[in-house]
């Protein structure tokens, strides 16, 4: 069995829809706290319609910070967990600055609640984090950058992040927005429970995270939302940066047999891995604006903002060397391309 947090979340769902066509049984843990979040265009009620149709999986509405309660379901299976998929969270670099409060309770409370229930009732399962490189603040925007046509591109004389950002990059000294403080909290927390209780415990700081399933808003999700706008006629604001900041996309699927591959092989210790579409999936939102208005044969409203986000990234593609060394079987499968066909078509079907 795997209990999966974030059930209907476009992660969590991948995960749901993947171990239950491998026929195991899956507990979700999902209140759509994304509605509250981002309105109704946020909300992924609809993929909890279509979990809930298959007999192997039993969902719960309840909130990761009701410690009782999460203890209640940990108790309730736990002979039967076999790993944990964490993927619940306030996701949203700017939301998180309205109610710091609540940002902090569901990413950080929310984790340890979770962890305390896995170090107590199963602590033989595997426990997998969706962190994020957020947590990594603004330190990339001091690599020295150069501007170029449509992107902002590392230096060529700058070779030690040539494939992207690994994991000895610091998280100190930085600006990391407060969306990007409480996933560090969370992101540390799952780290020392696996090295202090020798527990099987992975944090994965996943670059940007995309698919058709996304339920993508302004506040959330960018290659979806954008996606959306384009199809929609809507019009996008972009954020600083005259559009050139780059990102790494990587496809839910690809998340999720990374997952899968630490699961099988689980080490203990607390295991840190950057996750995401490296340097053959990485765009600049102009570059993206491009694409979609190619595959869609649309054209895009959108105007650039003067000022970004407080912490923002200027330019970040990952690295997956580590992953890869100790994950070989793993690979990147979904290009930017398929991913960006498939998300234009399920918009276009939906409309």
């Amino acid at each position: 069995m795997i209990l999966i947090t974030g059930s209907t979340g476009l992660i969590g769902s991948a995960a749901c829809f993947f171990y239950l066509k491998e026929n195991q049984p899956v507990v979700g843990i999902d209140n759509d706290l994304r509605s509250y979040f981002f309105g109704k265009n946020g909300s992924n009620k609809w993929k909890e319609k279509i979990l809930k149709k298959d007999k192997n999986y039993k969902h719960f509405s309840i909130d990761i910070r009701n410690k009782k309660k999460i203890f209640y379901i940990f108790e309730k299976y736990k002979k039967k967990i076999k790993s944990i998929i964490h993927t619940a969270a306030q996701p949203s670099h700017d939301w998180a600055a309205k109610e710091p409060f609540t940002d902090f309770e569901v990413n950080a409370n929310g984790t340890l609640n979770l962890l305390e229930a896995f170090r107590t009732y199963c602590p033989e399962a595997s426990f997998v984090f969706t962190s994020t490189n957020k947590v990594y603040g603004d330190r990339p925007n001091y690599l020295p950058l150069k501007e170029k046509k449509l992107r902002y591109e590392l230096s060529k004389k700058h070779t030690f992040y040539k494939r992207g950002i690994n994991e000895t990059m610091s998280l100190d000294q930085t600006t990391h927005s407060i969306f990007g403080s409480s996933k560090v909290s969370a992101d540390i927390l799952v780290q020392e429970y696996g090295r202090y209780f020798n527990l099987k415990t992975v944090t994965f700081r996943g670059g940007c995270l995309t698919g058709e399933n996304h339920s993508g808003a302004q506040l959330h999700g960018f290659l979806s939302f954008l996606v959306k706008s384009i199809i929609h006629d809507k019009n996008y604001s972009i954020f600083g940066y005259k559009g050139k900041q780059v990102r790494d996309n990587i496809h839910s699927t690809d998340v999720i047999s990374a997952f899968h591959e630490f699961i099988k092989r689980p080490k203990p210790g607390g295991k840190v891995y950057n996750i995401g579409g490296g340097r053959d999936n990485s765009c600049s939102i102009l570059e993206a604006i491009s694409l979609i208005e190619k595959i869609s044969g649309k054209k895009s409203k959108y105007k650039i903002l003067k000022s970004n986000r407080i912490g923002d990234h200027i330019w970040w593609i990952s690295d997956n060397s580590k992953f890869k060394k100790d994950y070989p079987k793993w690979n990147v499968n979904v290009s930017l391309n398929q991913s960006l066909k498939q998300m234009v078509e399920f918009e276009l079907k939906n409309k």
